[in-house]
C-alpha cells in the first residue's frame, strides 16, 4: 500500500492516534504485506481527523444484507407521544469486534509500521448494517414500543413524564449492560420535541411569507392538481439517484423503478457555497453525488441491495479505485463507504431533470440569497 507524505501536524496526529488506540486495545501491530493508506481531513476546530482509505477492501467485500430501517416507517411510531429523549452513542462502530482471523484485512500502513484493527473501524462498508444489527438485538423487545433506533441515534418516546422516567432508565441500563456509552454533549433528555435520527426532523427553521413565496405556493398548489403526487419510498424497489452540478448549483432526483416504470420520489437543488466555487469540475461533480447521498442517507441505507448513481461526468466511474489526492476527497470517500452503489455514466442530453434543477438562470455568485428548492414531499413524512 501507498504511504503518503505527511506534514508535521499530520505526523503529530498520527503518532497520537496510534498511541491512543493501541492503549485502548483497538489495534495491534502486524506484519501483513499489504494495507490501506491513511489520510487526514481538517476538522472545524482546525484539528485533523484520520481516515483509512478502505475503498479497495470495500470493493471486494461481500455486502451484509441487513437493512437499516426506513426513516418514514420509524417516524410513524411517534404518534401520540409527548415527551422524548435522544441518546447519541459514542464511538459506535468501535464497539463491534472484528471476526477473529479477519483482523489482517483491516491492515493500514504508516511511517511507524503496519497495524490491524481488532474492532470495527469507520470506513468499512458493512459498518452501518453490522451496528444496526447489534442495536436491534439489544432492544429487540422495546423497538416501536418506546424505542426507535437508527444506527447510533436512539430515541425514547413516551406519552407522559412518569412513564418516560421508567423508559429512559430501562434503556440506559441496557446500554450499560452491553458496554455502550453515550456522548453526553449530544444527548437530550425529557424534551417535548427532538431533532432526532441524524437531524431528520429539522428545528429552528424560519419561513417568511412574502409576495414571491406566495406566488410559488400557488404554483405548487396548482401542480398538485395536474401532476401525480410523489409516491412513498419503498426499500424493496430498484433505486436511482440522478445528479448534476453546474458552475453555481447542484441538482438531484431520487427515483425508483416499479412495474409501471420509473417514478420520482424526491427532487432537490441548492446553490454551491462560496467555499465550493473554486472546486475543480471533477470535485464539483463528486460533490453532486455526496450531497444527495447525505440528504437521502436514511432512505438509501435502508436498501437491501445496491443502487445506481447516474452522472454525466464519466471519470467519476473510477473514483472508487482512483488515488485520493486531496483531504476533501478522503473525507468524501469515508462517507461514501457506507453506501452500496455503482456510478453509471449518462450523457448530458439524457440528464434533463437534474440538469434543470442545477441550472436555474437566477443563480450566480452575485445573487446573495440562498438557493434551495425542495419538493415538500422530499422527506416522506
Amino acid at each position: 500500500g501507498v504511504i503518503y507524505s505527511l506534514s508535521n501536524q499530520e505526523t503529530d496526529t498520527l503518532r497520537a492516534y496510534i498511541s491512543k488506540i493501541v492503549e485502548k486495545g483497538f489495534i495491534r501491530s502486524c506484519s501483513f504485506s499489504t494495507g490501506a493508506p491513511v489520510l487526514f481531513v481538517k476538522k472545524k476546530d482546525g484539528g485533523l481527523h484520520l481516515c483509512v482509505d478502505y475503498r479497495k477492501l470495500n470493493s471486494v467485500t461481500r455486502k451484509k444484507k441487513y437493512p437499516v430501517p426506513p426513516m418514514n416507517q420509524l417516524l410513524t411510531v411517534f404518534n401520540g407521544s409527548s415527551i422524548f429523549s435522544k441518546i447519541d452513542l459514542r464511538g459506535a462502530y468501535n464497539l463491534l469486534r472484528i471476526k477473529e482471523g479477519d483482523e489482517h484485512l483491516t491492515c493500514f500502513k504508516t511511517k511507524y509500521g503496519s497495524y490491524e484493527y481488532l474492532v470495527m473501524p469507520f470506513g468499512l462498508t458493512n459498518g452501518p448494517a453490522s451496528f444496526q444489527n447489534l442495536i436491534n438485538d439489544i432492544f429487540y423487545d422495546l423497538l416501536d414500543v418506546y424505542v426507535v433506533a437508527y444506527l447510533d441515534d436512539i430515541v425514547v418516546f413516551s406519552k407522559c413524564e412518569e412513564e418516560h422516567v421508567t423508559h429512559v432508565s430501562t434503556v440506559l441500563s441496557r446500554l450499560r449492560a452491553n458496554t455502550l456509552f453515550a456522548k453526553a454533549s449530544k444527548c437530550l433528555f425529557h424534551v417535548s420535541s427532538v431533532d432526532s435520527l441524524t437531524s431528520f426532523l429539522k428545528k429552528d427553521s424560519h419561513f417568511t411569507l412574502n409576495e414571491e413565496a406566495l406566488r410559488k405556493f400557488h404554483q405548487l398548489k396548482e401542480s398538485f392538481t395536474v401532476a401525480p403526487i410523489l409516491p412513498h419510498f419503498d426499500p424493496s424497489l430498484p433505486t436511482i439517484v440522478e445528479t448534476d452540478a453546474s458552475d453555481y448549483a447542484l441538482g438531484a432526483v431520487l427515483s425508483q423503478i416499479s412495474d409501471s416504470g420509473k417514478h420520482p420520489i424526491a427532487f432537490d437543488s441548492r446553490k454551491i457555497l462560496p467555499a465550493e466555487l473554486n472546486y475543480e469540475i471533477h470535485d464539483k461533480e463528486l460533490l453532486g453525488i455526496v450531497w444527495p447521498l447525505k440528504l437521502w442517507r436514511a432512505f438509501l441505507l435502508s436498501l437491501p441491495s445496491s443502487f445506481e448513481v447516474l452522472s454525466n461526468h464519466s471519470s467519476l466511474q473510477y473514483f472508487k479505485s482512483s488515488k485520493i489526492i486531496t483531504r476533501c476527497q478522503a473525507h468524501w470517500a469515508e462517507f461514501l463507504s457506507e453506501f452500496h452503489f455503482s456510478i453509471i455514466f449518462r450523457p448530458v442530453r439524457l440528464a434533463t431533470l437534474p440538469d434543470a434543477l442545477s441550472r436555474w438562470d437566477n443563480v450566480s455568485p452575485e445573487r446573495g440569497e440562498d438557493f434551495i428548492s425542495k419538493n415538500p414531499m422530499n422527506y416522506q413524512k
